[in-house]
């Protein structure tokens, strides 16, 4: 398949949020990566039901909910009622991956799980068959704009040797750091999904960045 393309809404212009949503609506990219933060997982909060719900009815492409919270069984049966088609959680987060899995899966939602830069890919062996795909964090969660850590392509060859070996049928997604020069190396090394936030929203033609991203 060929590789798509979430951008961020962490970094659109949330004084003129409904632009930027039209404006990823109109260009070539896939997704809509939503970044969910609540204060205690990671030193960040970001948006919550109320503007996800608002992100749903503007948005014609699916919604890529990423939640970085504590205890996410609690609140996915309310994410998917907001608009949310795919949804990842930690595996740091997750006492019973297994279950929050099917749970997301039981709701008609892909599930994915997350994986922090500092968390080993072995540790999907007993899960990677029964996931819709993986986030590899490239940075570490909670702000974006940081540095691309380069020991995440090494990481994600990895993961890729795990899914073939497994005949998994996991996507590899990767976010933080994403731009125009490293991305021809993170799809090499195997990622179906690059999450753009900056690189996208502060470029001076985002549609067009997307579509440099989506070409590569």
């Amino acid at each position: 398949m060929n590789h798509l393309i979430a951008p961020s809404l962490l970094s659109a212009d949330f004084r003129n949020l409904e632009k930027d949503i039209e404006m990823v609506n109109a260009s070539e990219a896939d997704w809509f990566h939503l970044d969910v933060m609540d204060g205690m997982f990671v030193p960040n909060i970001s948006f919550g039901f109320p503007v996800i719900e608002n992100i749903a009815q503007i948005a014609r492409k699916p919604l890529d909910v990423h939640l970085m919270i504590v205890d996410p069984d609690r609140y996915i049966e309310r994410f998917k009622k907001a608009g949310a088609t795919i949804i990842s959680v930690h595996h740091e987060a997750c006492d019973h991956l297994h279950r929050t899995i099917h749970a997301i899966q039981d709701l008609g939602c892909k599930a994915g799980v997350v994986l922090n830069p500092h968390t080993p890919v072995h540790l999907l062996q007993d899960i990677i068959h029964d996931v819709d795909l993986v986030l590899i964090m490239s940075v570490n969660p909670g702000f974006g704009g940081q540095k691309f850590i380069e020991h995440s392509i090494f990481k994600i060859e990895k993961l890729k040797s795990l899914i073939s070996v497994t005949n998994s049928p996991a996507l590899i997604e990767v976010d933080g750091g994403v731009d125009l020069e490293n991305a021809h190396r993170l799809l090499k090394a195997g990622v179906n999904v690059l999450v753009a936030g900056n690189t996208i929203f502060s470029s001076d033609d985002p549609a067009g960045t997307i579509r440099k991203l989506k070409y590569i």
